[in-house]
């Protein structure tokens, strides 16, 4: 990390998860002596940037925004960007430009241990994250000077209701200020009224879902049968476009329910749990069933809708997924594991790679030793105590992030240099 001669430290923040973490965080890095910029590419960021002095409207196309980054960085002499999530494409335009400029890049994204903690890193996340070249031997290294305990997996997603509710608000006022930047284009395929139509769907459908959700999850706990869970990932989500090998969910659910049919015993049977957010933009019930009775397995395959995840896999035999970070929950609890797309979880010492059929019939356990140095080694580095969508998360949140982001060194750095922060416990205070 490059520190300018005047000693003042310039953050750029881009875009950010829907609600006011940003606006927070920018806020506790001025009192800590930074300067702080926003740029906003719709009316949603702007709303959830009330600071207006260090507001900066981008209007412009797609094609003028490499040539005005590169630019505002050298007017505002900025040393730092912020940005959540890095492969859309403003993101990921962004960073190039940094890294050329030797700049630090802060990258937020959902937490890789879930629900409790958020994932702050530098230059890349999930298939771009350091841990990818990181072995499980070199995190034993780094771990030696460190005796921490590990808390137990959480048995919920994180603050759902509030991570609907403010996606909702945001693409209201992205849909209703659309005059003011009429250049934004999402990096997601639906437009932003449709977006902010699955969003109120959704929230008026909770409690069918709920409904529906306890009804099949009951029936699967009562039912007595061996079954092994597949955990599914919304088709929109980065980590399945970008780190895997499908270019839709309906590629892996036909791959899921094939090697179930020719591997499995006859007497197991396929759940399949779908994300919390899934918001019914891609058929996914209706594909599963399709699937089913081409395959055969019709009376031996379940879905269902989101919902507390701890409940399913107390009672599986193993679990599949692409890449979903709801792996490492099964690997906690010491689950065979099968994965198919880039995951920073995907070590050989885990995670299977068995052909899927075979994996059905005979899965390889994991080696729960290492996985838990892996998971302490998260926990330790990366991992931040706190949410982006509720206040008591966001404080927790804060409490912590902005040394990190002030420190010198990156998260595995300090730890490998014996610098890191001692770090909270589990419990969110509120």
């Amino acid at each position: 990390m490059t520190i300018p001669p005047d000693g003042t430290r310039r953050f750029l923040f881009l875009q950010g998860p829907h609600g006011p973490w940003f606006h927070r965080l920018g806020k506790m890095l001025r009192a800590a002596g930074a300067e702080v910029w926003r740029v906003g590419f719709n009316r949603g960021d702007q709303v959830f940037w009330p600071h207006r002095d260090s507001y900066i409207p981008w209007r412009g196309g797609p094609e003028a925004w490499p040539a005005a980054c590169a630019a505002l960085i050298a007017d505002k002499r900025i040393t730092d960007i912020v940005l959540y999530g890095d492969t859309r494409p403003i993101h990921a335009e962004a960073i190039r430009i940094a890294r050329e400029a030797g700049l630090t890049v802060h990258v937020f994204e959902e937490g890789y241990l879930r629900p409790y903690w958020v994932t702050y890193e530098r230059g890349g996340s999930n298939g771009n994250s350091r841990l990818m070249q990181l072995s499980v031997a070199e995190m034993q290294v780094a771990l030696a000077r460190s005796d921490m305990d590990l808390p137990d997996a959480p048995a919920s997603w994180g603050d759902m209701r509030e991570h609907i509710f403010w996606g909702a608000i945001y693409h209201w006022f992205v849909m209703t200020g659309f005059w003011d930047y009429r250049n934004f284009r999402p990096h997601r395929a639906l437009t932003v009224r449709q977006e902010f139509a699955l969003y109120l769907k959704r929230l008026a459908l909770l409690p069918v879902h709920a409904v529906e959700r306890m009804l099949a999850t009951r029936a699967i706990r009562r039912g007595g049968f061996p079954y092994h869970l597949v955990l599914l990932q919304l088709e929109h989500d980065s980590s399945f476009q970008m780190h895997s090998p499908f270019s839709t969910m309906t590629e892996f659910l036909a791959l899921a329910v094939k090697g179930f049919a020719e591997g499995a015993p006859r007497h197991h049977h396929l759940v399949f749990k779908a994300h919390p957010l899934e918001d019914g933009r891609v058929p996914v019930a209706r594909e599963i069933r399709r699937l089913a009775r081409e395959y055969g397995a019709a009376d031996r395959v379940h879905f269902v809708r989101g919902g507390k995840l701890a409940r399913l896999l107390d009672h599986a035999r193993g679990a599949v997924t692409v890449n979903s970070t709801a792996g490492q929950q099964a690997l906690w609890r010491g689950l065979p594991l099968r994965t198919f797309g880039a995951a920073v979880y995907a070590k050989p010492e885990f995670v299977s790679t068995q052909p899927l059929p075979e994996f059905f019939a005979a899965p390889a356990r994991p080696d729960s030793r290492a996985y838990r140095d892996y998971r302490r080694y998260l926990l330790e580095t990366s991992q931040v105590p706190g949410g982006f969508y509720s206040s008591r998360g966001r404080r927790a949140l804060l409490r912590q992030v902005v040394d990190m982001m002030l420190s010198p060194e990156d998260p595995y750095d300090s730890l490998r240099s014996g610098n890191a922060a001692p770090r909270q416990q589990l419990r969110l205070v509120k």
